[in-house]
């Protein structure tokens, strides 16, 4: 029997709702938890500073995950194909900085795997990817109501407009990778 090989990795792909709720969908992931990394301004940010964009923080979700049953490759690849990448600071109708595409490596090998991962997905995307890649800086948690969001909130019409067509192309392009296929 393997031994569990539990890692950290730290995305950002627009609102922290809806890459949670993709991630939280996938086999061999064991936490999400959204919050803001990224900016410039000390201290702890609320919610409402980070919507103010004035912070220079992104919206982000950071994922514990066991590599022997979902490599950080694999997650990137998830990530990368659940959002636009190519879009600069916007997702849909979420605009403004803290909603951009960003990594945030947590170490050499993460940052060679994310270089590895943007390069074979150039030609996935009609534009050119905008994704940023940067070393992880300090993570705040966001509060407590923007943890499980959809899992909490499953009738909120957010989720229903934005989340659920991002977890049918999860489905989609992905469903081997999901922790039950009817989800």
């Amino acid at each position: 029997m393997k031994t569990n090989n539990i890692q950290t990795a730290t995305v950002g792909g627009g609102c922290f709702w809806c890459t949670e709720a993709v991630f939280e969908a996938v086999k061999g992931v064991q936490n999400v938890r959204s919050g803001y990394a990224g900016g410039t301004v000390p201290g702890h940010p609320t919610y409402r500073e980070i919507c103010s964009g004035l912070t220079g923080h992104a919206e982000v979700v950071q994922i514990t995950f066991d590599a022997n049953l979902i490599s950080f490759k694999d997650l990137l690849i998830i990530f990368m194909t659940t959002h636009d990448p190519t879009t600069l600071n916007r997702q849909g109708a979420d605009r403004g900085t803290q909603y951009r595409s960003v990594i945030y490596y947590h170490d050499e090998t993460q940052k060679e795997i994310s270089e590895l991962v943007l390069k074979e997905l150039e030609h996935y995307y009609d534009a050119p990817i905008v994704t940023e890649l940067s070393p992880l800086p300090p993570f705040y948690e966001a509060e407590r109501e923007h943890q499980d969001f959809y899992k909490n909130n499953p009738d909120y019409g957010y989720c229903g407009f934005v989340i659920d067509p991002k977890l049918a192309k999860l489905r989609a392009l992905h469903s081997d990778k999901l922790k039950s296929p009817s989800f």
